[in-house]
């Protein structure tokens, strides 16, 4: 019995070292899907302005007949051309959509590990086991087929998950947003007083 013991336990080790690898996976996804929608909208915003800036400063030559309009219209119009030019091969909403893809299907793998742990004591090592496969082979497959993030992703997950506790809450929190009637400290709190 010990030995089986003994072997429950590092089950139980292995399975939370796991689960700690699919939450920081998924939330290092969503920073860099995060971070690829920000510089997604700069890119747009500086397209867009500058756009407007020779189309204004074109329409105002012609309008006014003015050489400086023309030459501000030509420049900012070569500016955008560079800048079209240098991000046609990166496809940004493409790429965002793959992460929130691999961070969508993440959040799964990490449910079914909370589950597994929480019913960790009243399954057999048998059953353990074949949860555990089963998480490790489907989390292989989106690992296989997401996109990489990079080491910024990676820190800024490791404060969100460390400093912030970005994916967890208190026992408040969760009262907070529960209806009065299933809040755990309250009910607590009358049961003590009574």
């Amino acid at each position: 019995m010990e030995i089986n013991s003994r072997y429950k336990q590092a089950l139980q080790v292995q399975i939370r070292e796991a689960y700690g690898r699919v939450v920081y996976t998924y939330t290092t996804h969503l920073k860099m899907m995060n971070r690829l929608v920000k510089k997604n909208n700069i890119i747009k915003y500086i397209q867009i302005t500058l756009s407007a800036i020779s189309t204004g400063g074109f329409i105002g030559a012609i309008i006014t007949s003015e050489a400086a309009l023309t030459c501000i219209g030509g420049l900012f119009s070569t500016i955008l051309l560079a800048i079209n030019l240098f991000f046609k091969d990166f496809n940004l909403l493409s790429e965002i959509k793959q992460h929130r893809d691999a961070s969508d299907e993440l959040w799964m793998i990490r449910e079914d590990y909370i589950s597994l742990l929480t019913d960790f004591e009243v399954l057999s090592e048998a059953e353990i086991t074949s949860k555990r496969d089963s998480l490790q082979k489907r989390t292989f497959e989106i690992y296989k087929t997401s996109p990489k993030t990079d080491s910024k992703s990676y820190s800024d997950a490791q404060r969100a998950l460390k400093a912030e506790e970005e994916q967890f809450f208190t026992p408040e929190e969760i009262d907070k947003m529960l209806p009065a009637h299933l809040r755990i400290t309250r009910a607590e709190t009358e049961s003590g007083n009574q």
